[in-house]
């Protein structure tokens, strides 16, 4: 998707002319808000963004496609599954910066600095307001035979789960990842249908009396315009899950310098703004996620949940350990 942006300072890619200060950005993020961030930075630095839209797999086929002669200087993506995807490919160079390093937790940048976490999302579980069970702490007890036929979950072929899969077979192993599968399959009210919101909106209706769904779905529900959607936000709750222990599964969306960028200098510093504190609230509120930066404020319905203790598991590890996911997943019979 292509987007003419000439009134923010920001111009189509493909009519651009040769500009001694630009950067050419493609990306698989399509929030309007986002378009602020690009604004500032040509405000603050004169350097010109030359935007692309597409998803995460067209851009990449894209740079792929363009090979050497690609103009592409950054190409930023969500989910840290698609990141190892663009890794796998060749995709990214390696970027050495101390703003980065220091902004930035460990397990939210790849471990040789390939690419870098930019906003985050929890993936958590959900209940009726008020009607959470005691017992209910970790990702571990969706797999309690006390939750048969309760349970609201996308399909396993969503990248969201598999991602979560990944971190599992991470800190729990294989044997036993497998059998939280197929007891989570055991526990499904339902087939597997729609996306996180739909899983809500489920929830909410009594369909199941628990959900699995991104902490930013719900936000946007409750920041919706629409009454059904507020409603739906208001009748459910979430926590995070395993505080006792490691700590809730987060992933993100992230960025990295292309191997062949043009204008390699230009693509630090912008990821460099990227992470400042202005830069991380708007990219935080723009789609009610958490600033991947600690302590940034934020504000919408998702701000008074910015405390809680992450697993720290480097988020290269959910595209590492994503083809085991899968499979074990196809094992289970988990639909």
């Amino acid at each position: 998707m292509f987007r003419s942006l000439t009134a923010l300072g920001i111009v189509l890619m493909a009519s651009a002319p040769a500009m001694a200060e630009e950067l050419n950005l493609y990306s698989a993020r399509h929030y309007d808000t986002d378009l602020r961030i690009y604004e500032n930075f040509t405000n603050e630095t004169g350097i010109q963004i030359n935007l692309i839209e597409g998803s995460g797999e067209q851009l990449m086929e894209r740079i792929l496609t363009e090979g050497a002669n690609s103009p592409a200087d950054l190409y930023i993506t969500v989910d840290g599954g698609r990141l190892h995807r663009a890794v796998e490919a060749g995709i990214f160079q390696p970027v050495e910066s101390a703003v980065l390093d220091a902004r930035i937790p460990a397990n939210f940048r790849h471990p040789d600095n390939l690419w870098f976490g930019l906003s985050a999302r929890a993936r958590v579980i959900f209940t009726r307001t008020g009607e959470r069970p005691d017992w209910l702490n970790d990702y571990e007890d969706l797999a309690d035979p006390r939750l048969e036929g309760e349970i609201c979950i996308r399909s396993s072929g969503s990248i969201y789960n598999i991602s979560l899969m990944a971190e599992l077979i991470e800190v729990l192993g294989a044997d036993a990842a497998q059998d939280w599968a197929a007891g989570v399959n055991n526990n499904l009210a339902r087939a597997p249908q729609g996306g996180d919101r739909d899983q809500l909106r489920a929830l909410a209706a009594g369909e199941c009396s628990v959900a699995v769904s991104n902490t930013y779905y719900w936000g946007a529900l409750a920041a919706s315009d629409n009454p059904d959607d507020v409603a739906v936000a208001n009748a459910v709750e979430f926590f995070y899950p395993n505080q006792e222990g490691r700590g809730a599964h987060v992933n993100i969306s992230g960025a990295g310098v292309v191997v062949n960028a043009p204008n390699r200098d230009n693509a630090v510093r912008f990821l460099e703004y990227l992470v400042s504190d202005e830069a991380q609230a708007i990219f935080a509120d723009s789609n009610n996620e958490f600033p991947i930066v600690p302590g940034v404020e934020i504000h919408g319905p998702v701000a008074p949940f910015t405390e809680f203790k992450n697993s720290g598991v480097n988020v290269s590890v959910y595209g590492l350990n994503a083809a085991e996911a899968t499979e074990i997943f196809d094992r289970v019979g988990f639909p």
